[in-house]
């Protein structure tokens, strides 16, 4: 089940609070994104980073509308809870994919 984000605050380094409309909310840490490249260079400018802005009719949270990462995952992360089966096969994408490490 979709969960749109319905608000999210700055907490400090890359870690966002992010509240979802079934009122579940946590933190995200965004620092592993650092690591994938591409498009995610742009989150080593933390001024970047920091001037993110929920899409309302996406329900996620986006950085100039050109970054944007899957609410499955940022609810995964968020709640500690797993990624939704049907995800499991898009593994490749990092905005796909939930920030927990790989081993």
């Amino acid at each position: 089940m979709l969960r749109d984000v319905i608000s999210a605050k700055y907490k400090g380094g890359y870690k966002v609070e992010v509240t979802f409309e079934d009122s579940a909310s946590g933190i995200v840490d965004f620092s592993k994104y650092l690591l994938e490249g591409g498009v995610f260079e742009k989150f080593k400018d933390m001024e970047f980073f920091k001037n993110f802005k929920i899409n309302e009719e996406l329900g996620v949270l986006t950085w100039e509308d050109e970054i944007d990462i899957a609410p499955e995952t940022l609810y995964s992360e968020a709640t500690n809870s797993p990624l939704p089966e049907w995800m499991n096969s898009q593994q490749g994408s990092p905005a796909n994919m939930s920030l927990q490490p790989t081993s």
